[in-house]
């Protein structure tokens, strides 16, 4: 009862149909924006914070794998490397440089490892260092036998019994993964690659906003990788955790490995405070490197992203408001006027005026529906006439194309057998050729209802359709017909599939070329198939042109002069028939020859069974 009172005192019983549906839909409107915005509101911070976390350790996992395999990678060219007698044997052979003798094993040695890293552009270098100062490279930067007393020599000697991780930032900052080089359990060198830092940052490229920070610390809690610093400042693995960046740059080192002990890599998402700010931190342990990737994502950033996104929220709902109001305005308008114009010809036709307009209401709704319910009972008696007036037109006009049916196909063989006994008495042989030849067309197309043909009565048709066609052309045109087997001549074809090929051939081929020429007809079987070939050796064309000619539309397609059967229709009409394993192709080298080929089921004659 509360709402019934509530809508009679905001839709008074008085007010007009228009101020009714403009009030509702005004209400309906604001009630399900202010619904929705505050529902989407509430939820957004949560949606994006969660899609934010999976977005990030979806892309730290992805990360980390695609390391892991480039890693894999460097550990088996190392160890191939390390295990290989050209440079075990190089490394222990007593040549000094400058020697015919050392330059034949730096040239096979280097050979040997660039196979290694060919096609390996995240590989920058690999080098292999003995102890007694011999040293082998391929890459760059140059390495020369001072590397024996740097740092770096110094921990892959230390760690690297299996693999050996260490970052430099001296040419090029690169990661460099060393491997020692054992002979009879003696330490005689070290096998090192570096990998390209470039392809580590594009890998690590990981950042949800623009000031979110990563961090990849390896075991010993040293920087391998940080976002927010340039290629200058990155430190090396050895840089110690307390080192702090400069101001700036994001949290100190002690913090995010504080961070780091705190998470120990469970690959879980926290909130943290840091410096002032408040952080989604997530955490990613590497079970192949053992190094930890920390990602920082401020929350700022998020939510700032949560106000603009609020921001744009409110300015559509209010325009989303303001369009439905004028569109209910409009609506409310536009329904109240079509009932005021069907209330207006009603009263027109109680007072008997029945040509009142037709044509004022065109809506698709109820008051549509009522106005065309109602025109149409005062137009029943002029559809029925004009009913009545369209039967007679087509009754007449069936009556004349029977008419013109009535002339029989008979009256036309007796006037051509008169044309060809004068042809005859005149010594006109052409003339008589050309009247028979066309009275055996007629019999064929006319005289014979049936929708198939033997192919001996298709090739008759042919031979036919060529003794009239050949009178066009001022030179020669010879028409030769290949049979395989004659028991095929008896085989069951569609009518009029073979005429528009070989006229094709004649008047598209042949004609044009000036010259003469021949059409060669072949009927064989293959694959228990009858296929029937029409091939001239006339202008061609393009194959591109030949395979257009099946598919383009009907009424473009190339058609029989005499019969109508296009080349396009009779291969449809197979199709159609025997399904899409059957039909024409066309296969054309211009200049050259045109050949069409027709495949259909071995049918038999009717009355006997396939054998």
């Amino acid at each position: 009862m509360s709402v019934k009172k509530a809508l009679q005192r905001w839709l008074p019983p008085h007010w007009s149909l228009q101020g009714k549906i403009f009030i509702a839909f005004g209400l309906v409107t604001l009630l399900a924006i202010v619904s929705v915005s505050g529902i989407v509101y509430m939820n957004m911070r949560d949606t994006i914070k969660r899609n934010a976390v999976q977005s990030v350790s979806d892309s730290i996992r992805q990360a980390d794998e695609s390391l892991n395999v480039m890693l894999d990678e460097i550990d088996r060219l190392n160890t191939l490397a390390a295990t290989s007698d050209t440079v075990i044997r190089s490394i222990q052979s007593p040549n000094e440089e400058i020697s015919y003798e050392w330059f034949q094993e730096q040239k096979r040695v280097t050979e040997y490892l660039s196979g290694l890293i060919l096609y390996k552009p995240y590989i920058r270098r690999i080098a292999v260092v003995g102890l007694n100062g011999k040293v082998f490279f391929t890459g760059e930067p140059w390495l020369d036998r001072t590397v024996l007393n740097t740092p770096m020599m110094e921990y892959m000697l230390s760690n690297g019994s299996q693999h050996a991780y260490y970052r430099e930032s001296s040419g090029g900052d690169a990661i460099v993964v060393g491997r020692e080089l054992r002979y009879n359990r003696k330490t005689i060198g070290v096998v090192m690659v570096d990998l390209n830092a470039d392809f580590l940052k594009k890998t690590f490229g990981v950042k949800p906003t623009a000031d979110s920070l990563l961090y990849v610390l390896d075991e010993q809690n040293g920087e391998v990788y940080r976002s927010d610093l340039p290629d200058s400042e990155v430190s090396t693995v050895e840089t110690s955790p307390s080192d702090a960046p400069s101001p700036g740059t994001g949290p100190s080192m002690d913090t995010i490995v504080s961070l780091k002990t705190e998470l120990s890599g469970r690959g879980e998402a926290v909130e943290r405070r840091i410096g002032g700010k408040s952080y989604i931190v997530v955490s990613r342990l590497s079970a192949n490197t053992g190094w930890t990737t920390l990602a920082l994502i401020p929350m700022d950033s998020l939510l700032s992203e949560s106000t603009r996104i609020r921001n744009l929220m409110l300015e559509v709902s209010i325009v989303v408001f303001a369009v439905v109001l004028i569109g209910s305005l409009q609506v409310s308008s536009r329904t109240t006027l079509n009932i005021r114009r069907l209330k207006s010809m009603m009263m027109q036709v109680k007072d008997g005026n029945l040509a009142f307009p037709r044509n004022e209401i065109r809506s698709k709704d109820e008051i549509g529906e009522l106005y065309r319910v109602f025109v149409s009972m005062v137009d029943d008696l002029n559809r029925l006439m004009e009913g009545v007036r369209v039967s007679e037109k087509e009754k007449r006009e069936a009556e004349l194309t029977a008419l013109q049916a009535q002339i029989r196909p008979h009256f036309l063989y007796n006037s051509l057998n008169t044309i060809k006994y004068l042809a005859k008495l005149n010594g006109v042989p052409n003339i008589e050729e050309v009247s028979g030849s066309l009275i055996e067309l007629l019999r064929s197309v006319l005289g014979n209802s049936s929708e198939f043909l033997t192919v001996k009565e298709e090739l008759d048709y042919v031979n036919s359709y060529v003794s009239i066609a050949k009178y066009k052309f001022i030179e020669p045109i010879r028409i030769d017909t290949l049979i395989e087997d004659e028991a095929l001549l008896h085989c069951r074809v569609p009518k009029l599939t073979l005429q528009p090929l070989v006229e094709n051939a004649i008047v598209h081929g042949i004609g044009p070329t000036g010259r003469g020429g021949s059409v060669q007809i072949r009927v064989y079987e293959e694959d228990r198939d009858l296929k029937i070939e029409v091939t001239d050796n006339g202008q061609g064309m393009p194959q591109e042109k030949a395979d257009g000619l099946l598919g383009e539309t009907g009424r473009h397609s190339l058609r029989s002069r005499f019969g109508g059967m296009g080349v396009r229709s009779a291969h449809e009409r197979i199709v159609r028939i025997y399904g899409e394993s059957y039909g024409l192709k066309l296969y054309s080298e211009p200049g050259l020859y045109t050949k069409a080929e027709l495949r259909f089921p071995k049918l038999p004659p009717a009355g006997t069974q396939a054998i």
